[in-house]
């Protein structure tokens, strides 16, 4: 066993904020190196897989599939990024995809926004139920501004359904 401080799965999940199990799932395909064992047999985790499994979990966030992390992961925390510039242009990519993901859901929100400001978001609602929502206001909010653009992305077309599998 080397010199610095080790932890159970038990202490190295807590730390990370992911399950035993998940780190044995790492672990089994390959991601974290494999762990090394007490003479009880129990695995020992050194902060360095600390790091790696929070990297793991970062790039996770991102939505980026486990296979794609391996290059990542084969890299040093302290190499120089232009020694791997594949890794870079990965990276980059990866980045593109999440800006236009953030963007997306960006529209969402704005139109989620306009349809909670302007009480329109109980349509199909009865005509009393419109007119309770409406007396237990305050005061009109102001409407969002939301392009064109922005509307014919969650417009429906006149005489769809009401069902989930109606909206685009």
């Amino acid at each position: 066993m080397k010199e610095g401080q080790t932890f159970t799965i038990k202490q190295t999940a807590k730390q990370t904020g992911i399950s035993e199990d998940t780190i044995r799932y790492y672990e089994k395909i390959a991601l974290l190196p494999r762990a090394e064992r007490k003479d009880n047999g129990h695995r020992i985790y050194r902060q360095e897989d600390i790091e790696t499994i929070r990297l793991i979990t970062c790039m996770k966030k991102t939505g980026m599939p486990l296979e794609e992390m391996r290059p990542f992961l084969a890299v040093s925390t302290d190499a120089d990024p232009a020694e791997y510039p594949e890794l870079v242009v990965l990276l980059r990519s990866h980045r593109e995809n999440i800006v236009s993901q953030i963007s997306s859901l960006q529209q969402v929100v704005d139109f989620i926004d306009m349809k909670l400001e302007q009480g329109r978001y109980r349509r199909d609602c009865s005509d009393e139920i419109q007119d309770d929502v409406s007396e237990n206001r305050m005061e009109e909010p102001k409407p969002k501004s939301v392009s064109t653009d922005q509307m014919s992305y969650f417009s429906v077309p006149a005489g769809m359904g009401k069902s989930p599998t109606s909206v685009r």
